[in-house]
């Protein structure tokens, strides 16, 4: 089946809603380090993750047998490589970039995101041609930079010194790679899966960044720990529990469901969907209203986004005679009898 012939058939509709979904939930990430700063970004992804492992582990445990023998080993050391790079290792790196620069100078740099996978998905065989969504990537392109324009002329968002903010965004990078990296593995591994769903194969994944998470528990707790008070431990305990759950196990289905529905040039701009949630929740946290040149960005990014749908929606197929040019041939098939 040629990338044409794929595209013909994937659920368009479907496909963007769960898109638009995974942003949605998937945007939390960026304010959970803000709302509890007390606790450092390893604490807060260590009790992320392991509240991910446990939620997934409760979901699975009724269908453990049948799912645990649809799954060969070589599917486990995906799933532990696909949580370090997509779950555990991300996160930390964001997190860490979030308070050493702020939400909005992260949120614009993960922004990248929809454009790398874009193209790492015209190497797919879904995929369409890189000519094809330059007009999409040009969107987007202007929204991030105008939203950068805002955010590095504003000063808002960042703290510290220059090489403090420096550091935040080399951390932010690092989770623009290692993404990057986890968004074409767990692709390819969706496009190839026959025996479980997209839905299993996200818990499974939450299974294994739990057990990753677990042995990151002795560096996450040390001597200083105690002198948070209860309601500050309580206070850790529902944010990372609400982003473990919103953002790890609702965002990581809708994120497979979108990825096995759209083809790899399509699903990675819906990725777009997390910066513009991103720069509404810490707008809203911040209290404050976006300004008219993060409104602009706004536009261009769901431009971008429409752009690409519409790039991948087929032509309307034409019906064709093979023997109508063929000397002698009535010019009317209906006339054939």
């Amino acid at each position: 089946m040629n990338g044409a012939q794929s595209r013909s058939r994937f659920p368009l509709l479907p496909g963007l809603a769960n898109g638009v979904a995974t942003g949605a939930c998937w945007g939390s990430v960026f304010v959970a380090p803000a709302m509890v700063p007390d606790f450092t970004p390893l604490q807060l992804s260590t009790a992320r993750y392991i509240a991910y492992g446990a939620i997934s582990v409760l979901l699975v445990l009724p269908r453990w047998r049948q799912i645990h023998s649809r799954i060969a080993p070589k599917e486990w050391i995906a799933l532990l490589w696909l949580g370090l790079t997509g779950n555990l290792g991300y996160y930390i790196l964001i997190s860490s970039a979030v308070r050493l620069c702020g939400i909005d100078i992260t949120s614009i740099m993960t922004g990248f995101l929809p454009v790398i996978i874009g193209i790492l998905g015209t190497r797919e065989k879904d995929g369409l041609g890189l000519r094809r969504l330059v007009p999409s990537m040009l969107l987007m392109l202007v929204g991030l930079g105008l939203t950068a324009m805002q955010t590095l002329h504003s000063g808002e968002g960042t703290a510290g010194t220059d090489v403090t903010r420096l550091t935040g965004f080399m951390l932010a990078i690092g989770g623009l790679a290692s993404w990057s990296i986890f968004a074409l593995s767990n692709s390819r591994w969706l496009k190839r899966l026959s025996v479980i769903s997209a839905d299993d194969w996200s818990l499974l994944t939450g299974i294994a960044t739990g057990a990753e998470a677990l042995l990151l528990l002795p560096f996450a707790v040390h001597p200083g720990a105690a002198s948070h008070p209860i309601s500050g431990w309580l206070a850790f305990a529902a944010v990372s529990g609400g982003v473990a759950l919103v953002a790890s196990v609702m965002g990581g289905i809708f994120w497979n469901r979108t990825c096995q529905m759209l083809p790899m040039t399509l699903s990675g701009q819906m990725a777009v969907g997390e910066t513009l949630f991103a720069l509404f929740y810490g707008c809203l946290w911040t209290g404050r209203l976006p300004t008219a040149i993060e409104t602009a960005a706004v536009i261009f990014l769901m431009l971008s986004v429409l752009s690409s749908a519409l790039a991948h929606v087929p032509a309307p197929r034409e019906e064709t005679y093979p023997d109508r040019d063929r000397p002698g041939h009535p010019a009317d098939p209906a006339k054939t009898r």
